[in-house]
């Protein structure tokens, strides 16, 4: 599984990794900003992309409207992840094409549930 990681907190970047990188097979690409994420897009085919909402440049919300909108990458799955976790502010994320919604602070757990309920042929590490 290849996964890319949009958050521009890097102790976040390094959790949401550890906890892949501990449950599942996979690469994982990181991006700082949604800008980052966009250079990163092209350059791998994603089986899941996992997001903040709040970030530099381009943030959350635009870089779901963008890969919704592309042809390449409109079926892959999104994960928000987000401090903001309002009712409002995850119907607005799923409203734009988000698959699932984490509130941060999370669990691992919790994280390798919906990961596995996202993306179901992933390859875990651990039963």
């Amino acid at each position: 599984m290849n996964v890319l990681v949009v958050d521009d907190s890097r102790a976040t970047r390094a959790y949401v990794r550890g906890a892949l990188k501990a449950f599942f097979h996979c690469d994982v690409t990181e991006a700082g900003s949604g800008f980052e994420a966009l250079r990163a897009l092209p350059r791998a085919p994603f089986e899941l992309v996992v997001t903040d909402v709040n970030m530099p440049d381009i943030n959350g919300i635009e870089l779901v409207r963008f890969i919704r909108q592309s042809e390449k990458h409109a079926d892959v799955p999104i994960l928000i992840i987000s401090t903001q976790s309002s009712e409002r502010d995850q119907s607005r994320v799923m409203a734009m094409g988000a698959n699932a919604f984490l509130s941060k602070p999370f669990e691992p757990e919790a994280f390798v549930e919906v990961v596995r309920q996202l993306v179901p042929s992933a390859q875990r590490t651990k039963s």
